[in-house]
């Protein structure tokens, strides 16, 4: 299954996105870890289908309702299967 990286850049922090993307990633059936970054963006790893994957990232383009997305850079990577579950990661 597809393992990709994402970061998400903007006003993404302080609005509810990683307890949102983890809403979204349990809807999807997605594993992975989403978290906040040093630089002030929200990263994530995620690992599932090709449509769940790219329904997720299409929800990281707009966000939550308070986020204001200005860039979403995703990369694909070797698979992942390590995953569980989908997590919300705290610190960096």
């Amino acid at each position: 299954m597809p393992t990709n990286h994402i970061v998400i850049k903007g006003r993404v922090q302080g609005v509810f996105f990683r307890a949102s993307a983890k809403e979204i990633a349990d809807q999807l059936g997605l594993t992975g870890w989403v978290r906040n970054t040093e630089e002030g963006d929200v990263e994530a790893l995620v690992t599932g289908t090709e449509d769940q994957v790219e329904k997720f990232i299409t929800w990281c383009k707009k966000g939550p309702p308070r986020a204001v997305v200005t860039n979403v850079e995703v990369k694909d990577i070797p698979e992942e299967n390590s995953f569980r579950e989908f997590k919300v990661v705290r610190g960096w």
